[in-house]
């Protein structure tokens, strides 16, 4: 199985998983009277949004390079991670809203055995969280990342509403808000993952450098090249689950142009082969005296 057939099975596991959440929080929420239950299924339902827009966004990055796209079209998957990210910053502005206003709402203390859901679903988003980020890491994709912190956030938001429905059942009277500001701290939470989603995402838009390691392997696969003597300027650019690199190799100054064209060829079929995530290269050859 490749990476973007990897990648479209664990998201068709987050739309399946939250789906099934965002109803039992829903459902457990509205007949619990609690809403940091609700606030959490409101996550969840958002999730099930995202999850399909990562599943637009791997489809259509992997499309193959045309007359308009001679590079591919990678980069729909960094833009999609911003919709994703999006979708977090909203669900978190309106679960922050509605805690606000219940705050200062009257209202009934959760039911004990709410708490009796949120454990189990603690565990299975932190499972899922852990699961979707190493598929995410295997395939290098950035929008998959996104989807899988967006596991990580409900399950902080699950943490909180916990917490928050232990504190109102405990203390009894009085604390029936203890259930909201719960909520309004998982908004808080959910707004800084936000953050830590798309910064990365920006990066990958903006060309950053972020990839030390790679150069690093390059390198060393070069130098297994006959005829390679060494590199200079290496400089690596991410477009989805792969990569584009621009690679200076150094050759003796005394070859012939088919020769060191000949040395380019093989470079470029070696990287290939030791790493299959790089798909476009371009060699510039420099001769060493």
């Amino acid at each position: 199985m490749n990476n973007h057939q990897t990648a479209i099975r664990t998201t068709y596991f987050s739309i399946v998983g939250n789906f099934c959440l965002a109803v039992i929080k829903g459902l457990a929420g509205f007949f619990g009277n609690s809403y940091a239950l609700i606030a959490d299924a409101i996550e969840s339902l958002t999730d099930i949004f995202s999850s399909f827009l990562v599943l637009f966004g791997l489809t259509y990055a992997n499309r193959p390079a045309d007359k308009n796209h001679p590079y591919g079209h990678g980069r729909a998957e960094p833009l999609v991670t911003f919709l994703v990210v999006g979708f977090l910053f909203t669900s978190a502005t309106i679960i922050a809203y509605e805690s606000i206003k219940n705050i200062g709402t009257p209202h009934k203390l959760p039911e004990v055995w709410t708490l009796l859901i949120l454990i189990p679903l603690i565990i299975w988003k932190e499972i899922s969280f852990r699961l979707v980020m190493k598929k995410a890491k295997e395939t290098n994709s950035s929008s998959l990342k996104a989807d899988a912190w967006h596991h990580r956030s409900d399950a902080i938001t699950s943490i909180a509403a916990l917490i928050g429905i232990s504190v109102a059942l405990y203390f009894g009277k009085g604390y029936e808000t203890a259930d909201d500001w719960a909520a309004l701290f998982a908004s808080c939470f959910i707004l800084y993952n936000s953050y830590k989603i798309f910064r990365p995402a920006l990066g990958e838009i903006m060309d950053e450098h972020v990839y030390d390691d790679l150069v690093a392997d390059i390198r060393k696969v070069s130098l297994t090249v006959q005829g390679v003597v060494a590199t200079e300027k290496c400089f690596i650019r991410k477009a989805g689950m792969n990569f584009h690199v621009d690679l200076h190799a150094m050759v003796s100054g005394y070859l012939t142009v088919k020769h060191g064209h000949e040395i380019a060829h093989n470079l470029k079929d070696t990287l290939r082969k030791e790493i299959p995530q790089i798909v476009h290269i371009l060699i510039h050859i420099e001769p060493t005296e």
